[in-house]
């Protein structure tokens, strides 16, 4: 059997300490195969950026195992933890994280760069190509919309052929018809090129281009959807609350 794209044991994260401590994550224990698209859900404070942040090796947990493909995050260095990411992990944010003073196609392959990889620009321009900015490679971010600048996030995610791709809110500022687009676009990250994406999301429409969707609440895992629909997540959230001590 293939190993797990993504596992977290018993993960737990507090934030501040006494009276004003807050648990963002509550004992989480996760897993995710490879090639899957999981949408995290939950009410604010919930604890879901929290746990993206987490398993991509963005923060440390206080206690508890986070594996991404095979690799353990929570045991090595700042500087390997670095590697490790700048190698394996793809990122997707709501702020798009660009370089306003380079341009489309370096922006995608800056982190190739970063990580002292050879650049193969015909990759990178056939990555822009499938994500429908092959005629956008001199532009600098000012000159595109909120949906091609999405776009060229994830082309930068994809380029150096990461094996889970994590996105947080990544259409939450984008109107609906370039959200999604960069939904699909996250799909076919899954079902075309075998990555694994994890999404935090809000948006129950988001959500139902996952194969799963991951149900948070104070920290721990309330639930699970699995074929999810956007009327069918609405309903699973709207009842959060009672399936809370149920797990997954």
């Amino acid at each position: 059997m293939s190993r797990e794209a993504l596992r977290l044991v018993k993960v737990s994260k507090t934030y501040g300490t006494g009276d004003g401590a807050v648990t963002a994550l509550d004992g989480v224990t996760l897993g995710l195969g490879p090639g899957t698209f999981t949408a995290v859900m939950g009410p604010s404070g919930s604890g879901k950026s929290t746990l993206l942040r987490c398993a991509a090796g963005l923060e440390r947990p206080d206690a508890g195992i986070v594996r991404v493909d095979g690799t353990e995050l929570t045991g090595g260095t700042e500087t390997e933890l670095t590697r490790f990411r700048r190698g394996r992990v793809g990122f997707v944010f709501q702020e798009y994280n660009l370089l306003e003073t380079l341009t489309v196609a370096q922006n995608t392959v800056l982190p190739l760069k970063l990580a002292g990889r050879r650049v193969d620009r015909r990759r990178a321009r056939e990555i822009l190509a499938s994500v429908g900015l092959g005629d956008r490679l001199g532009h600098r971010p000012h000159q595109l919309s909120g949906g091609q600048r999405q776009r060229v996030a994830i082309a930068r995610a994809l380029v150096a052929e990461p094996q889970v791709v994590f996105a947080d809110e990544p259409t939450g500022a984008l109107d609906l018809r370039a959200a999604r687009q960069v939904l699909g676009l996250l799909r076919d990250a899954v079902r075309v090129h075998g990555r694994t994406v994890v999404m935090v999301t809000h948006d129950p429409v988001a959500a139902s281009y996952a194969d799963t969707v991951v149900f948070l609440a104070d920290g721990r895992v309330a639930g699970e959807l699995r074929g999810p629909t956007p009327d069918a997540v609405a309903e699973r959230l709207a009842h959060l609350g009672d399936d809370l001590t149920a797990g997954v």
